[in-house]
């Protein structure tokens, strides 16, 4: 259902049976964690989180890692600000 690295990869399945016998399968609530932050980053310019990403992790689609850091739901806000410090989590 999610890729590998995914945030979402490790939240166990729940299944769910409603009224008329349907199985409906969900994830569990994923709670944010508080991951212990290595560095800053200061956003420039038409910066965006998967460039972001890359730079630190070689990995675009970790991303996440560093909404988890910043507590972003909405990612795309943490670079809408020029000059945000955003934190950098170890991985």
């Amino acid at each position: 259902m999610f890729f590998k690295g995914s945030r979402y990869a490790a939240v166990p399945d729940v299944l769910y049976v409603d009224e008329r016998g349907r199985e409906i399968p969900y994830k569990r609530l994923r709670l944010l964690p508080n991951p212990p932050v290595q560095q800053a980053h200061v956003v420039a310019q038409g910066e965006r989180l998967d460039g972001i990403a890359y730079r630190y992790y070689r990995d675009p689609e970790q991303f996440w890692r560093i909404a988890d850091a910043n507590g972003a739901l909405e990612v795309e806000a943490l670079t809408q600000i020029v000059g945000r410090r955003l934190g950098i989590p170890l991985v």
